[in-house]
C-alpha cells in the first residue's frame, strides 16, 4: 500500500515561501487549496500534514513576511537618529516593500481588509498586527518629543496616525500599479507635516 505523505524533496520553508507569495498575490479569501497544493506541488492531505489548515498556513506565511520583509520598514523607523528620519526611513522602505512583490501592496494591509463570513478570526489576526504597527510609530514619535527632536506640541497619536496613513496609500497605490518613483513622490508632501509652519 502506497503511504500518503510529502514527497521526499518537499521542503517546508520554501513551501511556505510560496504560501506567503500566493497569500500577497491573491488574499486570503482569494487563495484557494488548489492555489497552494500546485505551488508546492504537494497533494492535499500533504498540504494538511503539513500545515495543518489555510489557515495555519496563513499565519505561518504571516509570521515569515514580518521576520523577513515586513518588519524592515519598522527596523528604519527605530534605527535612526530622529523621530524625523526614522519616518521618511520607514516610508522609504515602505515603498521597497510595496514594490518587492509582482502582486504590489503589503501583505499585512491587503491579504485581507474587511471581516468576512467564516474569516473573522484572520481579520482580527490582521488588524491586531496592524494596530502594534500603529503603536510603534507613536512609540518613536514620543521618543521623539522627549528626545526633543519634534516640538513638545506634537500630537503623537494623531501623527503616528497620520503617517500610518501614508503607508496604507503606499500600499493601495503600489496594488494598482503605482511605480516606485510616484510612490517615492508622495514621501516629500508627508514629511512637510513636520516643518515649522
Amino acid at each position: 500500500m502506497a503511504k500518503l505523505g510529502r514527497p521526499v524533496s518537499f521542503n517546508r520553508e520554501v513551501a511556505l515561501k510560496q504560501a506567503m507569495d500566493i497569500f500577497w498575490s491573491k488574499g486570503y479569501i482569494g487563495t484557494q487549496l488548489v492555489d497552494l497544493t500546485t505551488a508546492m506541488k504537494i497533494n492535499p492531505p500533504s498540504f494538511y500534514a503539513a500545515f495543518g489548515s489555510k489557515k495555519q498556513a496563513f499565519y505561518e506565511a504571516v509570521e515569515l513576511y514580518i521576520s523577513s520583509i515586513g518588519s524592515k520598514s519598522m527596523i528604519k523607523l527605530m534605527e535612526s537618529d530622529t523621530a524625523a528620519n526614522g519616518l521618511c526611513a520607514m516610508l522609504e522602505s515602505t515603498v521597497k516593500i510595496a514594490r518587492s512583490n509582482e502582486a504590489g501592496g503589503c501583505l499585512l494591509m491587503l491579504s485581507l481588509i474587511n471581516p468576512m463570513p467564516n474569516s473573522d478570526e484572520e481579520w482580527l489576526y490582521l488588524k491586531n498586527i496592524r494596530q502594534k504597527t500603529l503603536s510603534l510609530i507613536c512609540a518613536r514619535i514620543e521618543q521623539g518629543i522627549a528626545d526633543g527632536d519634534l516640538p513638545k506640541s506634537t500630537q503623537a497619536k494623531a501623527l503616528a496616525s497620520f503617517f500610518f496613513g501614508i503607508t496604507q496609500a503606499i500600499s493601495l497605490q503600489a496594488r494598482d500599479g503605482a511605480s516606485e518613483e510616484e510612490l517615492t513622490s508622495l514621501i516629500e508632501p508627508a514629511m512637510s507635516v513636520l516643518s515649522p509652519k
